[in-house]
């Protein structure tokens, strides 16, 4: 019930927010590759965190 008070942890405040530029990636690459490239970058950059917290090499 009162699930909107519970506060995210890191993960999943990274993870959100990898699944949000992997989305805006995908829809902008329709229309433009260098921008889409750049999100794709950021994405990459965001789920090396996710690894590095979850204790995961990064490859």
């Amino acid at each position: 019930m009162f699930a909107w008070l519970k506060h995210k942890t890191e993960l999943q405040r990274l993870q959100n927010s990898y699944c949000k530029l992997m989305k805006n990636a995908y829809k902008t690459a329709i229309k433009d590759k260098t921008k889409s490239d750049l999100l794709h970058k950021k994405a990459n950059e965001i789920l090396a965190q996710i690894k590095k917290i979850e204790g995961r090499s990064i490859l």
